[in-house]
């Protein structure tokens, strides 16, 4: 690993930023990382779908909760990400979208490394196409037309996980994994970052 993991997050997210580059995100994989660190992880047990070109990211958590309403997720991208991936409990509704390609695109432009979203997503193919990483249960046309307050910074609790706000989130096409601390990539076979 030519660079520590932080600074090739932090390196990846402001190239893409400032040129929209669409690179291939960070080389990760769940597998691997359950392998060498299964004892401190879980390990979320829904089927998340994969949208975006980046289909790995990490790092630390920001947590949110809301019901069929995108305004409290819009909020939390709206402010600069610092390479955290934001969690959305949405209650697994897929009746409607809590994010879009609009929310989507300004996630990525403000530095946010992923989105991990327990519901459903809109413009799923525009969302396909970006150089980003959004896993979410599922997709749909509908969105919310009632603004609620939503939860910030809370404990989200889903698919077997209980996710802390600075907890570490792990993503790739295979899984969604938590830890309480960031781990050593380094001890993780196979763990080169792309460039």
């Amino acid at each position: 690993m030519k660079n520590s993991e932080g600074n090739f997050r932090a390196a990846t997210s402001a190239v893409s930023r400032a040129t929209g580059a669409s690179g291939p995100g960070p080389a990760i994989s769940c597998a691997d990382i359950y392998d060498t660190f299964h004892a401190e992880l879980g390990v979320c047990s829904l089927q998340f779908r994969s949208l975006g070109k980046w289909e790995a990211f990490f790092g630390p958590a920001e947590t949110v909760a809301t019901f069929e309403d995108h305004t409290p997720v819009l909020k939390c991208v709206s402010a600069a990400g610092n390479g955290r991936v934001l969690v959305v409990d949405g209650r697994g509704s897929l009746t409607t979208g809590v994010m879009g390609d609009r929310l989507a695109e300004m996630a990525r432009m403000n530095g946010w490394a992923g989105v991990v979203i327990n519901g459903a997503v809109r413009d799923s193919a525009a969302i396909d196409a970006m150089a980003f990483g959004v896993k979410a249960l599922g997709a749909t046309a509908r969105r919310g037309w009632q603004a609620t307050s939503g939860r910030f910074g809370g404990q989200l609790r889903f698919g077997d996980i209980t996710i802390d706000r600075g907890d570490w989130i792990y993503a790739d096409r295979d899984a969604v994994l938590v830890s309480k601390s960031e781990l050593d990539m380094a001890l993780v076979k196979g763990a080169a970052v792309a460039e």
